[in-house]
């Protein structure tokens, strides 16, 4: 990079001849492996209109990344200018307008240490290294999310640097329609979002974080622990929210395992849960944490990186006794080389649904919970195996569902737009339109 765009970068610019390109150039899923042309670590949001304007005038295409948690990859690309905000990670409380500012880089993990050293919760996500921005621009799902809704709901202002490098405001009161869109139009769209504002939650001085664990489960518990799972979240306190995982790993075999918050005492959480005991073996485990505590023992399971390949679909209805059969049986045979197969079930409802549809645009406010599916391997000779096991399974998924999740990506999916954001498609073409005309910010799977 040189020229006029790049006088006064702050940032560092990595290339492929550098000895740092290799590990730089990394997403937090090692079975994606591209190679940018240039990988370009912003300090400033000058910096980011700089390495948008040279991009365009060498007409190379533009990735965007913070956590670099995209399940799909496309935050990097083959030949890309990658721009990263990385680094870009102050936060700033501010107890007596009730809100926190952060810059595009802050990960959930940077933003619980400081929100949760005064005392306040946050519908932040479980995994400590994803970007706090792309989360919220995806909708943003968390163990807080019944209770406190999705990230975007928080939400109160965004400064985006757009297409020609100058900076936009977009909030309640200002280009309204890029502030809608940025509420679950997907991370990467209409521009470079260097930071954003959210309201705060009240404070809490605890939270009960709970575990449930049933080892070498049978088919038949698998299938039980659907049959509660889809009564139970009926008419079920909002304050309570639980993903579980159904799964098939190397050293324990089939088991469930599942976690969540849930903010009222751990009695109470006692009788809310009784429901799953009916399930031989299941352990259930609870304890009162600050939230701060929660989060941090939550994120401790997270590896550092994995190779899978992930997605998520949202559920409408109940099941009948055939299709909890068909969906269980999906992780019966992993695929070859598989150390991890699962289905995972995310609770929504509560605070989620109350919002009306069209307040923001993540469409899909009434399901009942997200269903995910996923084979995670180590050994890079099994991933077309893998990713083939995958795309079988996911026709049966995608049979009994209505949507897919916009942080759960697949780039198997055909008419993405319609899949992602449902009704909303034709008003987010039309804002994306309006704001990046020239489609600089294009990618694999964008708005069109």
């Amino acid at each position: 990079m040189n020229g006029k765009y790049s006088a006064g970068m702050q940032g560092e610019i990595i290339k492929p001849h550098s000895p740092k390109y290799n590990q730089a150039r990394q997403e937090w899923n090692r079975a994606i492996q591209k190679f940018p042309r240039m990988i370009i670590y912003c300090r400033h949001k000058n910096d980011v209109g700089r390495a948008i304007l040279w991009a365009r005038k060498h007409r190379y295409c533009i990735r965007i990344r913070a956590g670099g948690h995209h399940y799909e990859g496309y935050s990097v690309g083959d030949g890309a200018v990658v721009i990263d905000v990385s680094r870009m990670a102050k936060v700033k409380l501010d107890q007596a307008s009730g809100t926190v500012k952060i810059q595009a880089g802050v990960t959930n993990e940077q933003l619980y240490k400081v929100v949760g050293a005064a005392g306040y919760p946050f519908p932040g996500g479980t995994c400590p290294t994803v970007g706090v921005v792309g989360y919220t621009l995806g909708g943003g799902w968390g163990f807080s999310s019944r209770y406190l809704g999705l990230g975007c709901d928080s939400l109160r202002e965004v400064e985006l640097v757009d297409y020609r490098g100058r900076v936009i405001t977009a909030s309640p009161y200002r280009n309204r329609d890029l502030f809608w869109a940025c509420q679950g139009g997907g991370g990467g769209n209409f521009g470079v979002v260097v930071s954003m504002t959210f309201k705060l939650p009240l404070q809490v001085a605890r939270v009960t974080l709970f575990e449930l664990y049933c080892p070498k489960a049978s088919s038949a518990q698998l299938a039980a622990f659907i049959k509660i799972w889809q009564k139970w979240l009926n008419g079920l306190n909002e304050r309570m929210c639980l993903n579980t995982s159904l799964y098939y790993s190397r050293e324990e075999g089939h088991a469930i395992y599942g976690r969540g918050f849930y903010y009222g005492s751990v009695d109470e959480a006692k009788r809310l849960l009784y429901p799953f005991t009916r399930i031989a073996r299941m352990n259930i485990s609870i304890e009162s944490l600050s939230f701060m505590d929660a989060v941090t023992k939550v994120g401790q399971s997270y590896p550092p990186y994995e190779k899978f390949q992930s997605t998520g679909r949202f559920v409408h209805r109940a099941f009948s006794k055939q299709e909890i059969k068909k969906l269980v049986s999906l992780i019966d045979k992993p695929a070859r080389g598989s150390v991890f197969t699962a289905l995972t079930l995310y609770a929504l409802g509560g605070k989620v649904k109350q919002r009306s549809r069209s307040a923001s645009a993540y469409y899909y406010r009434q399901a009942r919970y997200i269903l995910g599916i996923q084979t995670v391997w180590t050994d890079k000779r099994y991933a077309a195996t893998n990713r083939e096991w995958l795309r079988a399974k996911f026709a049966y998924v995608k049979l009994v569902t209505k949507g897919s999740y916009i942080n759960f990506p697949y780039s198997g999916l055909t008419n993405y737009e319609r899949a992602y954001y449902g009704g909303h498609v034709a008003r987010l073409r039309r804002v994306n339109r309006k704001y990046d005309p020239l489609q600089v910010f294009k990618f694999p799977q964008s708005i069109q």
